[in-house]
């Protein structure tokens, strides 16, 4: 009797082990990473109004072929599951997961735009052309469809709010909005001359979600890396202030400066914002 229980366990066992090794999933190096679906955002403070008794908007500027910011550029091509933001907010915008709004005539989320008015934006409308049919030589009309080019987008707008919470006694900022700006060259333009479009603004707080689903590459540890979501939370990105909110309907700093002068612009701007806070402390 003592015999059969030993073969029945030694057979269970076996059967188990079979089980396990038929259901072992491949882990595409040394640990599994955890599921970056199962992430939630991170928590901001809650800000009354009551509360706020100084705050400013601006724009910044975060230009993509800059080193750190590269990260937001690339890759061109989807790797390992990982996208470039501008796919990633062109993939949302396409399954209507969020919302894209037309930046041409102001920044304020007003006119959602959809997806094929996006690619038009990029150039990437589809058009009819004459071509030859090698089988019979005659002359047909052929709809060739158009390619969005997100390698395009080498700059990024980020419209935001600083603020001082006197509650906390801390100076804070939120990101209101991101506009993807493209950089090109038109076919017909002998001169090469390189053309800036805003292609649509989306509002920062509602395209938190996706953005916590998709990591950002960590150039120095692979076991340490971070969202996008996570890299504006945390301002891991290079930028310049384009423009503030003034008495000239917010006119751009290019309007009244160039060159080294509006690099000083932007700066003085960006120390005003920082002594703001250390005027309030005495000592």
């Amino acid at each position: 009797m003592k015999k059969i229980i030993i073969l029945f366990s030694v057979l269970a066992m076996v059967f188990i082990m079979a089980a396990e090794r038929g259901n072992a999933q491949i882990v595409n190096g040394a640990f599994k990473k955890q599921d970056v679906y199962q992430r939630k955002p991170m928590m901001l403070p809650s800000v009354r109004e009551a509360d706020v008794f100084w705050s400013k908007m601006v724009w910044r500027i975060i230009d993509l072929r800059e080193k750190i910011n590269q990260i937001l550029y690339y890759p061109t091509t989807e790797i390992e599951n990982r996208k470039n933001l501008v796919s990633l907010l062109l993939e949302g915008i396409d399954s209507e997961i969020i919302t894209a709004y037309d930046a041409r005539f102001d920044d304020d989320f007003k006119l959602p735009i959809t997806i094929e008015e996006i690619k038009t934006q990029f150039g990437a409308e589809s058009r009819t052309e004459r071509v030859q049919d090698f089988e019979t030589g005659e002359t047909v009309e052929r709809v060739v469809e158009g390619e969005v080019r997100t390698d395009e987008v080498k700059r990024l707008m980020i419209k935001e709010e600083w603020y001082f919470d006197k509650q906390n006694s801390k100076l804070d900022v939120r990101i209101i909005g991101i506009c993807p700006i493209r950089e090109y060259v038109r076919e017909d333009d002998p001169t090469g001359q390189i053309q800036r479009t805003q292609l649509f603004w989306v509002y920062y707080p509602e395209i938190r979600e996706l953005l916590l689903t998709h990591e950002v590459f960590n150039p120095y540890n692979d076991a340490q890396r971070m969202t996008f979501d996570d890299l504006f939370v945390k301002r891991y990105f290079n930028s310049y202030i384009t423009k503030e909110s003034n008495r000239f309907n917010n006119r751009a700093i290019s309007q009244y400066l160039t060159g080294k002068e509006a690099m000083y612009e932007s700066r003085r701007i960006e120390q005003e914002i920082f002594d703001f806070e250390q005027d309030l402390w005495e000592y």
